[in-house]
């Protein structure tokens, strides 16, 4: 364990009111310049569909563009949500990824649909998917397609056909296994894969899960130790007046998803603070802030110190959730940007 841990980012590209896709994935890239220069491990972009205030919805397009603005920060998925897509079409993207940008790609990969039932139904109904039942078996698909050596498809007639997700690979991403229960913990002990828990989206269970990956965990030859970090919600400014109030329109958001009220664009700090919500979701929005860190710079590098030294990583990714005032740039993201600069200054403190 080092005394800060390292500094790495989960991207959803909020969209705010006012703002275009194409503003909110500007901003976002902006986000990844800083990172670079700011010595961040790496930069994920996660995978949601059908959501108004998030524009995360094909990692692999915003990893390729991640790639072409930086130098030396990882590009990655947290996650590519599997039962959305074949496994031979992820297998190619991001081994077109890795030849694009060679040892800087992470293929995280979750096991959940990433979108509502309707929307879960248009992407079975509208392209090729893969089956939930079958996860195992298509992250081991997947590894193999990627390798140089490639993957064995037995045909009907007997015959052995050879498929390789590129044709000359020299390097492979690395494949991070996501998760916010047992399952995937498991899953990443027994294939020996390094293993993410999404404390940013549940936090129910962390020590638990944990021990089960790293006790349960059979050494593989590219991961000869377990390998795993933690994701958390994170809102930082000069002032914890500030800070909350940056992360109040995301919290919101969040209540309102999970009590299954209508979504709309991300509200604006002024929007948040004068627009009252039922007693049960602006409760449950109060509780998301006490469990996220929300914090003035110093007192928010203590608390990722402790969260990191409590379960025993030493990286830490960040969601940076500080929303943005309405008189703000719809092509920059002024929270989102102070919070990682803040943070990544605190730590070296």
């Amino acid at each position: 364990m080092t005394t800060s841990p390292r500094l790495s980012v989960l991207d959803l590209v909020p969209v705010r009111s006012g703002q275009s896709s194409a503003q909110a994935i500007a901003a976002s890239l902006d986000l990844v310049r800083l990172a670079d220069r700011l010595g961040f491990t790496r930069y994920w972009f996660a995978e949601h569909h059908n959501m108004p205030a998030v524009a995360a919805s094909a990692p692999p397009v915003m990893i390729s563009a991640a790639a072409a603005v930086s130098e030396r920060i990882r590009v990655g998925s947290g996650g590519v949500m599997l039962p959305n897509h074949a496994p031979l079409v992820v297998a190619e993207q991001f081994a077109v990824l890795e030849a694009m940008a060679p040892g800087r790609v992470d293929l995280g990969i979750g096991r959940a649909p990433g979108s509502d039932p309707v929307v879960t139904a248009l992407l079975r109904s509208s392209g090729p998917t893969s089956d939930v039942d079958r996860f195992p078996q298509h992250v081991q698909d997947i590894r193999s397609l990627m390798s140089a050596e490639g993957a064995s498809v037995r045909l009907t007639t007997g015959q052995v056909y050879d498929v390789h997700a590129t044709p000359a690979a020299e390097s492979v991403p690395t494949v991070w296994l996501l998760g916010s229960s047992d399952y995937s913990a498991r899953l990443a002990a027994e294939l020996g894969l390094p293993y993410v828990f999404a404390n940013h989206f549940s936090g129910a269970g962390i020590d638990e899960i944990l021990a089960l990956y790293r006790d349960g965990y059979r050494p593989s030859a590219e991961h000869p130790t377990p390998e795993t970090f933690l994701t958390v919600n994170v809102s930082v400014a000069p002032t914890l007046d500030e800070a909350r109030a940056r992360a109040l329109p995301q919290a919101r958001m969040m209540a309102r998803l999970r009590s299954g009220k209508p979504l709309g664009a991300q509200e604006s700090v002024e929007d948040a603070a004068s627009t009252p919500l039922d007693g049960l979701t602006s409760q449950m929005a109060d509780e998301m802030l006490d469990r996220w860190i929300v914090d003035e710079p110093q007192a928010a590098a203590r608390r990722v110190r402790e969260l990191a030294t409590r379960h025993g990583v030493d990286e830490v990714m960040i969601v940076p959730v500080a929303g943005s005032r309405a008189d703000e740039s719809l092509d920059a993201t002024p929270g989102r940007t102070q919070t990682i600069e803040l943070l990544a200054a605190a730590l070296q403190d």
